[in-house]
């Protein structure tokens, strides 16, 4: 048996497994060589040196009532949780946004959600949410990057976060929308073998969630971009409270880059408990280069964040053949 490697996605659209999977490992086989890891680098590109899944939930979020049964939604009710949302990273961005340009087209964004107060029905609301995401998409980083296509779009996929930890949306066995992706998550882990575990955007929400029923060991945990420092929005709602790091956790490497709007708190170890292993998420800044940093090949590629997820394989493998 080798150690399991799993990657959690976040926000977005529909994805292939197979293809993500790849282009997550080449990304961090390309950190991994910059690490100074070069052998196993290699294995990682040819899927060698792990059990390696790309545990993908995106379809769960998919509305059968969208045109072509393919894009997402703000539901019902969910409207305003999605204005703080929109709310907190602006407002978080206007704090430390130098330049000028940019501050001008947050500073529109916020007018523009200040006047959602006064929307009349959900209707209204949405569409003016709407209006605000194609504000932001005048930022550079948003709209060189190419992430979204539209302020609909870029509105539906931010509104997964709000949707999830909604606790709504049930099936017809009345699994809500966050059971179903929680239960996806635990699928691709194995009660007796380690696994790393790599969770990007929202996907770092649902995994803090899904390990506190997990009962296999996970020598390392890492997160991409996290929101679970938001405090209007994610924090309040994550279950338990007070949120605290997963027993089965016994390291937890937490990573954000200045320049991505969706970890506008990065400082996880302020917002979570340890476990009663001691253990509490490190959080370290990277510098990607580009214009969009937000997506997770981005922070893959990174040294500092590939090298202790290799250690990490490594020593989980050696633990198993002890």
């Amino acid at each position: 048996m080798r150690p399991a490697l799993v990657f959690i996605h976040g926000i977005g659209g529909a994805r292939d497994p197979e293809t993500e999977r790849g282009s997550w490992l080449a990304a961090l086989a390309t950190g991994a060589r910059k690490a100074g890891h070069s052998p196993e680098g290699s294995a990682l590109a040819q899927n060698g040196f792990a059990d390696t899944a790309f545990a993908y939930y995106g379809d769960l979020f998919i509305s059968p009532h969208a045109q072509g049964g393919t894009a997402s939604h703000v539901e019902a009710g969910q409207d305003e949780a999605l204005r703080h949302l929109l709310e907190e990273l602006i407002d978080t961005q206007l704090a430390i946004c130098p330049d000028d340009g940019e501050r001008r087209v947050l500073q529109h964004a916020r007018v523009e959600l200040t006047g959602t107060q006064q929307a009349q029905g959900s209707g209204d609301l949405v569409r003016r949410l709407v209006n605000v995401c194609t504000t932001l998409m005048a930022l550079p980083g948003v709209r060189r990057g190419g992430q979204w296509a539209s302020g609909r779009l870029m509105a539906g996929h931010l509104a997964q976060v709000t949707r999830y930890l909604a606790r709504a949306e049930p099936d017809g066995d009345g699994r809500t929308l966050d059971e179903r992706i929680r239960g996806r998550i635990l699928s691709f882990l194995d009660d007796n073998q380690p696994a790393v575990v790599i969770a990007h955007s929202l996907g770092s929400v649902v995994t803090l969630e899904a390990l506190q029923h997990h009962q296999g060991p996970i020598p390392l945990l890492v997160t991409l971009g996290s929101p679970i420092g938001m405090r209007t929005v994610v924090r309040p709602r994550l279950r338990p409270q007070p949120p605290a790091t997963p027993d089965c956790v016994e390291r937890w490497l937490n990573y954000w880059d200045r320049d991505d709007i969706i970890a506008p708190r990065p400082w996880l170890e302020r917002d979570v408990l340890p476990n009663t292993g001691g253990c509490l998420p490190v959080s370290d800044r990277v510098d990607s280069d580009g214009i969009w940093v937000h997506t997770a090949t981005k922070y893959l590629a990174q040294a500092s964040v590939a090298g202790p997820v290799v250690e990490a394989i490594r020593f989980a493998g050696e633990r198993l053949s002890a």
